[in-house]
């Protein structure tokens, strides 16, 4: 066999086979590649949507706890108001009723007062009347001098 021979024989098979696998096998290999490369690309592009929505999504929660955050503030500011509104309202109503019942108290002491003063008056009236009576020693008609009983007492309350 001559050298020469078999160095043709061999490139023409180097060459077929190299024909043959870029005719069937590459397409085989590069389908598969190009398919994963392609889902990679789309995969690359979700992950930087999603880096994108996400920041997004992190704006628009940090906007809605900021207006939470507002709101929240004015409501406790304006419980605090309708709280110290209630206190005061409270206060007054309660100096209107502590009045009422001062007033009340001043004037049940007064009628009390009063009628202890009579109590007492119509005590002195007897006790004077009875006294008089052991001085003189005869009775005195307490309906006969009604109107000298009246002016002792009077005399009794006012000195």
């Amino acid at each position: 066999m001559n050298i020469n021979l078999t160095l043709f024989v061999q490139m023409l098979v180097f060459v077929t086979l190299i024909w043959f696998t870029k005719r069937f096998v590459w397409p085989m290999i590069l389908g598969p590649m190009d398919e994963r490369a392609r889902r990679i690309a789309v995969g690359l592009a979700a992950a930087e949507k999603g880096k994108t929505d996400l920041a997004e999504a992190r704006e628009r929660a940090d906007a809605v706890i900021r207006e939470a955050r507002d709101r929240a503030t004015q409501i406790v500011d304006l419980a605090a108001k309708r709280a110290n509104e209630m206190i005061e309202e409270a206060k007054g109503t309660a100096s209107g009723e502590a009045a009422r019942l001062l007033t009340q108290a001043r004037a049940e002491v007064a009628r009390e007062s009063s009628r202890a003063r009579e109590d007492l008056t119509r005590e002195v009236g007897r006790l004077a009347v009875r006294g008089a009576a052991r001085l003189l020693e005869r009775e005195i008609d307490a309906g006969t001098h009604v109107e000298l009983l009246d002016k002792l007492a009077a005399e009794i309350t006012n000195g």
